[in-house]
């Protein structure tokens, strides 16, 4: 019987700095309690002045590390996905393998596909363990996303990452089948040089996110042979409060299933992290035997599916690093949206630099 491949250790890490969906919406004139509602969001979470996307991926990594009771020696392989890597012109992974202890030789690659370059990572991760290549790979999601000053975006772009520790080994959660559908739908984008992306309004409604989702969900649950009722919990991309609900319901899912892994209402959307951020809410909390649904999304334009089954190891690990939920019930500060611009014009300096 072949080996299963899946999750030996799994970290997250979402910064305590918070903004109000109002307090963005007051500081430029807009019905904030409209806004909250369309979006079915409350607040965000935001990086500190001196945070990015690599300090964020370390933190949760390490976190990951500590699950799988792992050393760095024992990492072959790690992939960053981001939509906020710190440099065009050099890896967040080098400095994240550092920091982490990992020896020189690791094969590492910075990913980007949007929204969904953390599963790439998780996809990549997954296959080169599988192959035996490495004894462990490194999947991190992490981003410290930004929507222009005023538009749209700037009320949900939030920061956040994610990390998981992916092998044949120890595992809390085996990967039972993976899945993409990806086509070339425009919805969203930012060109070199370009600091804020660029979006195609309701456009990345129904023919982008709940096409891609609906398409991938559905070919993993046909190849697999399950049903929405075979799943303790499902997890979806996270842009808003509203559309994973939504696309749920559209597929068959109660939303006692969908509740466990969604977080965007409390922190916003964060980017390649959304999903697995939901997902390591969804494992803190899971037991042996659930079986897990995540579906990722990133525009341009394309899902992942990932079908998983928990395993008893979960029991053990779980207390070994700090839970989603300790991250969302504080201590949080939260910042007026003066603070916030301070926060934002120390990091663009330092961009700049």
């Amino acid at each position: 019987m072949q080996q299963a491949t899946g999750i030996a250790g799994y970290g997250a890490y979402v910064p305590r700095y918070r903004i109000a969906v109002g307090e963005i919406a007051r500081a430029w004139g807009l019905d904030g309690a409209a806004y909250g509602r369309g979006l079915a969001l409350q607040e965000k979470a935001v990086p500190a002045s001196d945070q990015d996307a690599i300090t964020l991926a370390v933190e949760a990594a390490r976190s990951a590390m500590r699950r799988a009771g792992a050393d760095a020696d024992s990492v072959g392989a790690l992939y960053v996905g981001s939509e906020s890597h710190p440099y065009a012109v050099k890896p967040s992974g080098t400095v994240v393998a550092e920091a982490l202890g990992i020896p020189p030789d690791v094969h590492m690659a910075d990913l980007e596909f949007a929204c969904k370059a953390g599963t790439e990572a998780m996809h990549l991760a997954a296959a080169v363990a599988e192959s035996g290549r490495a004894r462990f790979a490194m999947a991190i999601a992490a981003d410290t996303s930004q929507g222009a000053p005023g538009d749209a975006l700037e009320f949900a772009t939030a920061a956040g990452a994610a990390a998981f520790l992916i092998g044949r080994e120890n595992l809390v959660a085996t990967f039972d089948l993976i899945v993409t559908h990806a086509t070339d739908t425009p919805d969203f984008w930012r060109r070199e040089g370009q600091r804020y992306p660029r979006h195609g309004g309701r456009f990345t409604g129904e023919p982008a996110y709940f096409h891609h989702i609906l398409q991938a969900a559905r070919k993993a649950m046909v190849r697999s042979g399950l049903s929405p009722r075979d799943f303790r919990y499902v997890v979806f991309h996270q842009p808003n409060g509203k559309f994973p609900v939504r696309v749920g319901r559209m597929l068959g899912f109660a939303e006692e299933q969908i509740a466990a892994g969604l977080l965007s209402p409390r922190i916003g959307n964060a980017y390649s992290a959304s999903a697995p951020l939901g997902l390591c809410a969804v494992l803190d909390g899971a037991r042996p035997g659930d079986r897990v649904l995540m579906v990722s999304y990133g525009s341009g334009a394309g899902s992942d599916a990932f079908v998983m089954t928990v395993t008893e190891r979960i029991e053990e690990v779980k207390t070994l690093a700090p839970s989603v939920d300790d991250m969302l019930s504080g201590p949080l500060v939260r910042l007026d949206y003066t603070q916030y611009a301070r926060f934002r014009r120390k990091i663009a300096r330092s961009e700049d630099a």
